[in-house]
């Protein structure tokens, strides 16, 4: 089994296996790994951004994207996979919050001035606000980055991390239905509907892919067993 190991040499990193030897320009690997931090803070930078944003839109489509990012789990599902697409687990804990309190002051200083240039009220989104929701991003989006990151773990070890958002999501949404049903607009109340049915969807599908690999796999060994 091949091992990667970065070995600082000189003025370039070199990127050793047990096989070859690889020498990567300095340039190329730094710029490589800023874009690999500016990715995932840029979608925190969008997800701030689209829920006020899709409020001009109106009509339907507009409607129902908000009820998506605007819903806590989207934010938690954001912050979850931050983690699962980190190999660190250290950079997994400080891109997913840090990701998850740009998307918050980018959502509030957007909604205030959308609301100053419609001649609004702003003094709703000001800083309690975001004060309040940036504090919640640090003490939610850490765990949560860090339970992405074991969601990697394959088989039936990563499994329950990996119906996390799921589960939120669908609890998140049930609830939504049941306590807010006669608030919100049909087309509301069926996005959030939908959102549900994927939910349950997802799980069952990450649940019989999982269970598929563990039979499979078990099946070798036994196969291996039985040839020996």
């Amino acid at each position: 089994m091949a091992i990667d190991r970065l070995i600082a040499g000189g003025e370039v990193p070199v990127l050793a296996t047990e096989r070859t030897i690889t020498v990567l320009p300095a340039q190329n690997y730094w710029g490589a790994r800023a874009l690999s931090f500016a990715v995932p803070l840029g979608l925190g930078l969008l997800l701030g951004l689209t829920g006020p944003a899709v409020e001009l839109w109106g009509g339907r489509p507009g409607v129902a994207v908000g009820a998506v990012f605007t819903g806590g789990w989207s934010w938690a599902c954001y912050a979850f996979l931050v983690g699962y697409f980190r190999r660190s687990k250290i950079e997994s804990v400080v891109l997913a919050p840090l990701g998850l309190a740009i998307g918050v002051v980018t959502y509030y200083l957007t909604k205030a001035s959308l609301a100053s240039l419609g001649g609004l009220d702003s003094s709703g989104f000001g800083s309690s606000g975001i004060a309040l929701w940036g504090v919640l991003a640090f003490f939610f989006g850490a765990p949560l980055g860090l339970l992405g990151n074991l969601a990697q773990v394959p088989g039936v070890g990563g499994l329950f991390f990996r119906l996390l958002i799921p589960l939120v999501a669908f609890y998140e949404t049930s609830m939504r239905l049941e306590t807010e049903s006669r608030g919100p607009s049909q087309v509301v109340l069926g996005t959030w509907t939908t959102v549900r049915f994927t939910a349950v969807a997802v799980a069952v599908a990450l649940v019989g892919h999982t269970l598929r690999g563990w039979w499979r796999s078990r099946r070798i060994r036994s196969a291996g067993v039985g040839v020996g």
